[in-house]
């Protein structure tokens, strides 16, 4: 098992070796496998890279990201980055995006509204990061839900058999209606995460619960 101090040498190669991320700006703390990031980036969406970066590394068992975001000369009017908002999730979600409205204060922007996927949810937040003058997202989109819970649990056990990166056998899967409870014990943050995607991809998932714990020694 990789001590604390391993961690955070690794953590900080990782973060010199991305190519969109300015390491010199952000500062590692590592303890317990937890990594707190702290120090600045100049948009919402370098803050979100280096989070994205830092959880691949092994030996992270969770993330803090305090990196506060600084933005490159005058903050740009809060209904400028809200049409920049709308934008980008037509863009991204051409046939979804309408049910999605935007609210925007102070640059912090705010998503609401239902879809029928999680995968939509996701990718409307991940379209607007980059929105220029965004300082953070709060994404409060719902779900519908639409399948029972037998079916969840099913199709999330059967997504987890035929994942490369997810094992199987060390995971458990509790469908309460349309909200998953995940437990069990995996190697990495990367696997725990991969199965909480899988879960989150199941028809009718309104809620995932992850308390899946990491275990690096794991074989």
């Amino acid at each position: 098992m990789l001590s604390d101090s391993e961690v955070r040498k690794n953590v900080e190669h990782e973060l010199d070796w991305a190519a969109d991320v300015t390491a010199s700006d952000i500062a590692v703390a590592v303890k317990d496998g937890v990594v707190t990031l702290s120090g600045f980036a100049h948009s919402f969406g370098d803050k979100m890279r280096a989070e994205r970066c830092v959880k691949g590394v092994a030996g992270v068992a969770g993330v803090a990201n305090d990196i506060e975001v600084r933005l490159a000369g005058q903050a740009r009017p809060d209904p400028e980055i809200a049409r920049d908002a709308v934008a980008a999730l037509k863009a991204q979600l051409p046939s979804s995006s309408e049910a999605i409205k935007v609210v925007v204060q102070d640059g912090v922007l705010r998503l609401e509204g239902p879809v029928a996927w999680n995968y939509q949810r996701q990718r409307a937040e991940e379209a607007v990061h980059n929105v220029r003058g965004v300082r953070s997202v709060v994404n409060q989109i719902s779900l519908r839900p639409s399948a029972s819970a037998g079916e969840v649990r099913q199709k999330i056990i059967s997504a987890f058999q035929r994942s490369a990166t997810v094992d199987a056998a060390r995971l458990t899967v509790e469908a309460r209606g349309p909200r998953v409870v995940l437990s069990g014990t995996v190697r990495s943050w990367t696997e725990r995460e991969d199965a909480e995607k899988a879960a989150w991809n199941a028809p009718g998932v309104t809620e995932v619960e992850n308390h899946v714990k990491i275990n690096p020694t794991l074989t």
